[in-house]
């Protein structure tokens, strides 16, 4: 088994949903005592919260590549960034270090792709809806056509991300909008939704849809299992 090294931090309530799903997963698939090798490293999430919303990014990337120096000396064999977001700079990341990233995009892609849906609708931070290194990715690489809601409604996801789920607050009037808002995107021809933001499963699960559900912790966590076990390769 290789040691999964774990960016974490972003915000630590979906961080703690990484390493649950990895032990889960590890002891469903080795059974008895077994659970994961893994490193995490996590960073205080005020200061990133800080930097994106001011724009630094290049400052941002630095506290990355520091921790996924600091993951690899410590031993890790593969990285994981447990956040959408954060994969903005997933390049400069893989590049610092000299072990693989299992990138956050791919991961759910190869799902997606592999059920046969065309057209996504992508719920995330505004950064991860508005930019393009993410929905880039998955219609470059993977062919998807990706919908993300208007400017309003853009707003209201971004914001109950930060201001309420970042820091464990769970409300059903916010739920309420999630899921009208994804039922503008169904009505629109969204097959399918990306839970774009490790924090967004929270709130919204496959119960809440009558549309397949992309929840990227889960989807993400698992892949990191499967190239720890060598189930699949880099």
């Amino acid at each position: 088994m290789k040691t999964i090294g774990l960016i974490g931090g972003m915000s630590w309530e979906s961080s703690l949903l990484y390493y649950q799903i990895i032990n889960q997963v590890v002891k469903k698939k080795l059974g008895g005592h077994h659970s994961a090798k893994s490193l995490m490293y996590s960073v205080d999430f005020h200061e990133i919260k800080t930097l994106q919303h001011e724009g630094n990014w290049p400052e941002a990337t630095r506290i990355m590549v520091e921790a996924a120096q600091k993951l690899k000396a410590g031993g890790a064999d593969l990285l994981v960034i447990c956040t959408n977001t954060m994969h903005k700079m997933a390049q400069e990341v893989e590049q610092a270090v000299s072990i693989p990233l299992l990138h956050i995009a791919d991961a759910t892609a190869l799902e997606i792709v592999k059920d046969g849906i065309q057209k996504v609708a992508l719920l995330g931070t505004a950064f991860t809806m508005e930019q393009d290194f993410y929905k880039g990715r998955l219609t470059q690489k993977y062919g998807l056509e990706v919908m993300v809601p208007n400017e309003v409604d853009r707003a209201v996801v971004h914001d109950i991300i930060y201001e309420e789920l970042c820091l464990g607050i769970k409300k059903e009037e916010s739920k309420q909008a999630y899921i009208k808002i994804i039922d503008d995107l169904v009505q629109n021809g969204a097959e399918a939704v990306i839970l774009g933001c490790t924090e967004i499963t929270l709130l919204i699960s496959q119960a809440d849809c009558n549309i397949p559900v992309y929840d990227t912790t889960r989807i993400h966590a698992e892949s990191a299992v499967e190239f720890a076990l060598g189930v699949i390769k880099f």
